[in-house]
Parts: C-alpha cells; sequence; structure tokens
C-alpha cells in the first residue's frame, strides 16, 4: 500500500487543522488554577470531546479524575474482530512563563517563518490534531480498519497522576492491543523517530525556615542565619562541580546505547550561549537519556525590584528530579528528601513537600507495532528508516498502561522535535512534521490491521 492517497487526504485537510488548532491553542488550559481558572481547562475538555463526537465517536466521556481535573474518552468502533489501538494525547499545556518574552501572543496561534506558534501547540494539542488528522484520511480512503480508543489526559504537565489513578480504578476502560502515546516527537524535523525510553520525575518543594521574621541586614546580619543563603547552599549541594547530580545515594552512571545527539547540534538546540560548558560528563545521549538530572525550577524569594536589606527568615524552592530507566521513582523521591533534609545547613527547620511522580517507561522495540510503524514512517517520509531514541521528559501514564495491560504494545511518537522549544517560551508546531506524522499515523493503524489478519 503506497503512502500516496493518505498523504494527498491529510494534505487537503491541513487547513482545517490548522483552524481547529488555533481554537485548541486559544483555552488557556494550565492545570493549576492559581495561574489560570479551572474553566479555561473546562472548556478545553469539552471542545476534545465535542471534537470526538463530530467524528463518530460513541461513549464520549469527561471522566472527573481524583487530583481534580477531566479526562477525555472516546471510542469509534471498527470492523468485527479487529484489534483495538488506543491513542493518547493531553491537553493541558505548562504555563506561557515570561509573556514579555513571546514574540506573538502565547495563546494565539500565529504563523511566522514556516511554523505555527503558541502554547501547546506541539505538546500536546498538536498531538491530539494530528489523531484526528490520522483518523479523517483514512475515513476517507476506505474507514478506518481498527477500533479506537481516544485518551485526551487533563492534568499531565502537573504530574499530579490524575489520569493514572482512575485507569488502574477502571482497568477495563482504556484496555488496547497497542496504544500509541502522542505526546513525543522525531530527534530532528525530518528524521522519523520513535522514543524507545521516558525518563520518570519526582517534584519536591522544600522550605527553609531560621528566623520568627525578617530582620535588618546592618543590624542583625552576619550572625543571624539567613534562610536564602541556606536554600542555596542546599541547593549547591544538589550537583558536583561539573553539574553533574549528587543525590546521596542515588548512582547515576549508566550509558545510552544507541542513537547518539552531537554535541554541536545540542548546544544549537539548547540555544547554549557562546563560551558557556555544558554540565555533567559521558556522551550527551548519556546525560539527557539515561542518567538522574535534578532542576531547580522555581524559587520564592524577594524580587530585586523592591528588595529591602533584610536578612531573610524563609525561603523556599521546587526541584525537579528525571529519574531514567532501571531507578525507581519512589526510591529517589526518598533519597532526594533525605539528602535535601540532611545537606541543610545551621540546624535551620526544613519541610519537604512532594508535589508529583511518574516511573520511567522502556518500550519493547522488537514487538510487531514497531515494525508496523517502521513501514508507515518509510512511506510518510520518503528515504528515512525510523530511528529509535531516548527522551529526557516523563510521561508518567506509560508505566501505568504497561503494568494494566501487559500484553499491549507501546509506542511513543509525536510532534515535539527540538525547534518546537517545548515547556519554553515560543514553542510552535513545524505544519510539515504535523501532516507527514498525521500520515504515518494513518499507515500505521492500516498496517497494524493487516497484520492481525495474518
Amino acid at each position: 500500500m503506497t503512502a500516496r492517497p493518505i498523504s494527498e487526504t491529510v494534505a487537503s485537510l491541513m487547513p482545517r487543522a490548522r483552524a481547529e488548532l488555533a481554537e485548541l491553542v486559544a483555552f488557556q488550559s494550565v492545570a493549576d488554577p492559581a495561574v489560570f481558572p479551572k474553566s479555561e481547562c473546562e472548556a478545553a475538555a469539552n471542545w476534545v470531546a465535542d471534537s470526538l463526537r463530530a467524528e463518530g465517536f460513541t461513549d464520549v466521556a469527561l471522566l472527573d479524575t481524583p487530583d481534580g481535573t477531566q479526562s477525555v474518552y472516546g471510542f469509534l468502533p471498527g470492523p468485527a474482530g479487529a484489534p483495538t489501538v488506543l491513542l493518547y494525547a493531553h491537553y493541558d499545556v505548562q504555563p506561557p512563563l515570561d509573556e514579555s518574552a513571546w514574540l506573538s501572543p502565547p495563546f494565539e496561534l500565529t504563523e511566522r517563518d514556516g511554523r505555527w506558534y503558541g502554547r501547546g501547540a506541539a505538546d500536546c494539542k498538536g498531538g491530539f490534531i494530528m489523531h484526528l488528522l490520522a483518523l479523517r484520511a483514512l475515513k476517507a480512503n476506505g474507514g478506518v480498519p481498527v477500533s479506537v480508543k481516544v485518551i485526551a489526559e487533563g492534568s499531565e504537565e502537573q504530574g499530579t497522576g490524575g489520569l493514572e489513578r482512575y485507569a488502574e480504578a477502571h482497568p477495563e476502560l482504556l484496555v488496547a492491543d497497542t496504544i500509541v502515546i502522542g505526546d513525543a516527537g522525531n530527534f530532528r524535523a525530518g528524521l522519523p523517530t520513535v522514543t524507545a525510553t521516558l525518563r520518570g520525575m519526582t517534584m519536591l518543594r522544600v522550605k527553609l525556615d531560621t528566623l520568627e521574621g525578617n530582620l535588618h541586614s546592618g543590624q542583625f546580619g552576619g550572625a543571624a542565619p539567613d534562610a536564602l543563603a541556606a536554600l542555596i547552599q542546599l541547593l549547591a549541594s544538589l550537583r558536583d562541580e561539573n553539574g553533574t547530580t549528587t543525590v546521596d545515594g542515588l548512582t547515576g552512571g549508566a550509558d545510552w546505547d544507541g542513537l547518539q545527539y552531537p554535541e554541536a547540534e545540542f548546544r544549537q538546540d539548547a540555544k547554549v550561549l557562546d563560551g558557556v560548558e555544558l554540565i555533567g560528563t559521558g556522551t550527551v545521549a548519556d546525560r539527557i537519556w539515561a542518567r538522574p538530572a535534578v532542576t531547580v525550577i522555581g524559587i520564592d524569594c524577594p524580587p530585586c525590584v523592591g528588595a529591602t536589606p533584610s536578612v531573610q527568615a524563609s525561603a523556599r524552592a521546587q526541584i525537579s528530579l528525571r529519574v531514567p530507566p532501571g531507578h525507581d521513582a519512589a526510591e529517589a523521591t526518598k533519597l532526594l528528601t533525605a539528602h535535601l533534609e540532611t545537606h541543610t545547613p545551621w540546624g535551620a527547620r526544613v519541610a519537604v513537600e512532594q508535589v508529583g511522580q511518574g516511573q520511567p517507561f522502556q518500550a519493547d522495540t522488537s514487538s510487531p507495532a514497531y515494525t508496523a510503524m517502521a513501514e508507515a514512517m518509510r512511506d510518510a517520509y520518503p528515504g528515512q528508516e525510523m530511528q529509535s531514541s531516548g527522551m529526557g521528559g516523563s510521561i508518567p501514564l506509560c508505566n501505568t498502561l504497561a503494568s494494566l495491560y501487559p500484553e499491549a504494545e507501546i509506542l511513543l511518537i509525536g510532534l515535539s522535535e527540538p525547534e518546537a522549544q517545548i515547556h519554553a517560551v515560543n514553542e510552535s508546531v513545524s505544519p510539515e512534521e504535523l501532516e507527514r506524522m498525521s500520515v504515518a499515523e494513518a499507515l500505521f493503524l492500516r498496517n497494524y490491521a493487516e497484520s492481525k489478519k495474518a
């Protein structure tokens, strides 16, 4: 089966896809009511549900998950005896960060230099549109040859585990022969890639208290214990002089055996300033796919504007620890908590709060579904062979699904190639990648159905 009929159909659907992605991006669906109203996520969930109903999905439901958010479920029955494929995406997004640094409004899809900019355009509202495009192309070319379940999560970016807990309580809901997670991406634009491993994560908040209240730094500074200085010293203990993560008891010497990431390309993708060194040791692939990495993602302390000459009584930080395959995220949480408590200086009072957690994941790339995907990507990207890479980010649901459905094959694909700059300002998606990955997914569903008949 050649790619031409499917590819032509997907190409004809791209204007509609752009309009729909613009509608979906417009929702400020950050799953944190402290950032945007909960109604924004609810509106996005309803938009997703309406889209599924319009495509003929039955049993469409808004699932109230234990973390207070909603995931959207739908079922599209296929031919009798056909396998079932679960398609995953998430409609919640990261906060826009510094909106003044965006070259266009973060929640307004904007075309610039051949890319579509907007928060969630690639991660992962674009992934949901990719699923719709693939299904529409199949419907226009003989029909969808498999039964399809779609689940669109509402709190993936927060790591609060709502959908994982819901799936564990309702294991019959998401059962499938194969699961396609549309929240990864190609190693580079134009290079078709499946993601073989994911690092897990744990996220903690640590708060230090040293005084009953702030003090005048001239009168008391030099003897009064400064909570902010204590926090800085504590955070510094999480890395050595090379920048390698150093959490007591957490080993980190694994090597990546697979597709490598040349340092020059990484520096360009990460936009590292000239003269600034990369941190850690080993290959880039070792560091970002196979080893733990700690990041301080936020600090509560006085801003420079309006700061007073005071010794700080309290300070707080939020810490993310990425956990590679071969490690247990719950154990990593215990080790990081113990490290923070042990290394807090000057007897400061320390309180550690867990915010989120997700286990690492490793796929079976020898499965029949991967063979079907390799054939599909070869057709969607003429002249290119499918590659397997790691991904430093986390998708906590993957291990839950692998545990619930051990016979299911799990594939990770998506739109988040390096230029997409997911989680950063000026996130974007390449419409060419959206088009080609939609073709690949449609062809995969067709190939997979045929393989099950053999």
